[in-house]
């Protein structure tokens, strides 16, 4: 119980971050057009700034935010077998995404942290540093798709898809 209530509050922690990448991308994003448009007077870091928080609002927000359920995809197949076999779908599809994460990791990693090399154009923030968000979101899926493959080789199955919710492709 107490476990459950510890990672709601790191949940809700993780939205509240996932809220500020928004309303900060928001906030460069008024500023650039009030600038170029109102002023006459156009500024570059407002444009970097916006590309750089939507690029960790998504990978940040894909990692701790986004359910496994509330995920988009195209379930026709999975929603219309069996449990078994969708059992035997979520071991193979969990197993080559671990396997791709896993075996992609160390070469990504170098990659980031050799980037450290260059920097944006305007605001001079290390591409160590911007891309360091991939690292945080490969360990995610690493984690998640471990725990999905334990669960369904453990015969957890994940229920009958539900063709009302918002993640159902049905």
């Amino acid at each position: 119980m107490r476990l459950a209530r510890i990672g709601q509050f790191l949940y809700r922690r993780a939205e509240n971050i996932l809220a500020l990448f928004l309303l900060v991308m928001f906030l460069a994003f008024m500023a650039q057009v009030i600038f170029r448009y109102f002023l006459n007077f156009p500024i570059g870091w407002t444009s970097e700034l916006t590309v750089v928080t939507w690029l960790w609002l998504v990978l940040w927000g894909a990692a701790f935010v986004v359910r496994e359920n509330e995920e988009i995809r195209f379930d026709l197949v999975y929603g219309s077998v069996r449990p078994g076999a969708r059992r035997v779908m979520t071991i193979a599809f969990a197993a080559i995404l671990l396997a791709a994460y896993v075996l992609s990791f160390p070469a990504v990693y170098d990659y980031v942290t050799f980037m450290k090399v260059q920097a944006t154009a305007y605001m001079k923030i290390r591409f160590d540093l911007l891309f360091s968000i991939y690292l945080i979101f490969a360990v995610a899926v690493i984690v998640r798709y471990a725990w999905l493959l334990w669960r369904a080789v453990r015969g957890k199955d994940a229920g009958e898809p539900d063709p009302e919710h918002a993640g159902s492709g049905l």
